[in-house]
């Protein structure tokens, strides 16, 4: 397989097209259930984020609290 053929033939599709083919691909790795291997900063961040909210477990903002605070700034 050709992939610079193929991602050619692809930018030429329209927008919509080519957000239906980001999606069935995005569907298709989902279902396999295969995931990349994380980076050791990747695993540091995570042990970092897990250890800081088992430190404060109430030092948390919700969803809605979120993007009222985004709302905010603009």
């Amino acid at each position: 397989m050709d992939i610079t053929a193929t991602l050619n033939e692809i930018a030429t599709l329209s927008v919509e097209d080519r957000i239906r083919i980001v999606q069935a691909i995005w569907d298709s790795i989902a279902a396999e259930q295969v995931y990349p291997d994380l980076t050791d900063a990747q695993k540091q961040e995570l042990d970092r984020r897990t250890a800081d909210y088992d430190s404060n477990p109430d030092n948390v903002l919700t969803w809605e609290e979120i993007k009222a605070s985004i709302k905010g700034q603009q």
